[in-house]
């Protein structure tokens, strides 16, 4: 008698708010020194119910909520993390997390280089950031760029929620602080998973699709965008490889440049304003590596250099597909590249 070997169930399908839950489950479950505070965390659960029930499962003593004071949160934190504990702290939203920007710059991100290396202090500080939710002003902002450009701060952020929980769990266990910033208009987006999971380590770029017309460089909430974009190309006949950064500093270059290499072209996709944003240290690092590889210069898309608009003005300043492949359109194809006024390019 012939025996069919049992058929292991699909992994069902993990948004990327349960995933970050179900990651600082598991943390502070292991590890009783890790503690989840911050405002409204506790008993609501978080404005986007990401802790939703950790209180319940883990006591009031290990996830609580704080006063409304930004500055106190990662203050205290790293007081915590002095004498031995791993906090992980939220902001709530992105430009909430303004008023402490001087304890993130003048002592998280110091405090071991100002004690050579006799104190770490392994802080996760979650930041929900950019748009997409309709959110005014405030609440949507792209602020990488502040992060990235301060050294001893580790700065990541998923597109996936495979990779929220892989990488939120390797944050906590990291002895940097890292500022780990969520796309919240992806914490609905939704992924077959398997939890617990491990992708590639935190540090490692990743191409999420291959192709052999051009790259596009992105991360955190434009990694789903650009994959749209890579689809519709395709239908175009055009060949778009999508590579998802993942960490933004300290930044290997490797993955980008072998895969501009293999291209010849790059677009540099953000939510941030195009003006001063991380695409920026992308661009210029690609045209350092590959300068000899580049059949046309290396371009960004990325959100107007305006304040962030009103919820229903949004949609125009966010990038989206049709965003995208104008910019892959302006990749000096069969024509003359000509700079414009504002110095993008244009086909001429």
């Amino acid at each position: 008698m012939t025996r069919t070997p049992p058929t292991s169930p699909a992994p069902s399908e993990v948004s990327m708010g349960a995933a970050l839950n179900r990651a600082l489950l598991d943390a502070a479950a292991e590890d009783p020194d890790v503690v989840v505070y911050g405002e409204d965390v506790g008993a609501l659960g978080g404005v986007f119910r990401v802790t939703d029930g950790l209180s319940r499962e883990l006591g009031a003593d290990r996830v609580f909520d704080s006063p409304l004071a930004e500055s106190g949160i990662i203050g205290t934190a790293i007081g915590m993390a002095m004498y031995g504990l791993r906090p992980v702290v939220e902001m709530q939203f992105d430009a909430f997390a303004y008023p402490a920007f001087e304890q993130f710059v003048s002592h998280l991100a110091k405090m071991r280089n100002r004690t050579r290396g006799t104190v770490s202090v392994p802080v996760v500080v979650r930041v929900p950031y950019g748009g997409g939710i309709g959110g005014v002003e405030h609440h949507s902002d792209s602020s990488e760029a502040y992060y990235t450009h301060t050294p001893g701060l580790r700065v990541v952020t998923p597109g996936t929620p495979a990779d929220a929980y892989s990488m939120l769990r390797e944050a906590i266990a990291c002895d940097d602080p890292v500022v780990f910033l969520e796309p919240k208009r992806r914490y609905w987006s939704k992924e077959a998973v398997e939890l617990p999971v491990r992708t590639e380590p935190m540090e490692r770029s990743v191409v999420r699709r291959t192709g052999s017309d051009a790259t596009l460089v992105v991360y955190g909430p434009m990694v789903e965008t650009a994959l749209e974009a890579a689809a519709v190309a395709a239908e175009e006949g055009r060949s778009l490889e999508v590579v998802d950064l993942r960490q933004l500093t300290p930044w290997d270059d490797s993955v980008v440049t072998a895969s501009v290499r293999r291209t010849g072209r790059a677009v540099v996709v953000h939510e941030a304003s195009v003006f001063g944003g991380y695409g920026a240290e992308v661009a210029a690092r690609v045209s350092e590596r590959c300068f000899h590889y580049l059949e046309a210069p290396v371009l960004r898309v990325g959100g107007l250099d305006v304040p962030y608009p009103p919820p229903k003005l949004e949609h125009l300043h966010l990038p989206g597909v049709d965003r995208i492949l104008a910019a892959v359109d302006r990749l000096q194809w069969e024509s003359r590249w000509v700079a414009d006024a504002d110095g993008t390019g244009v086909d001429g």
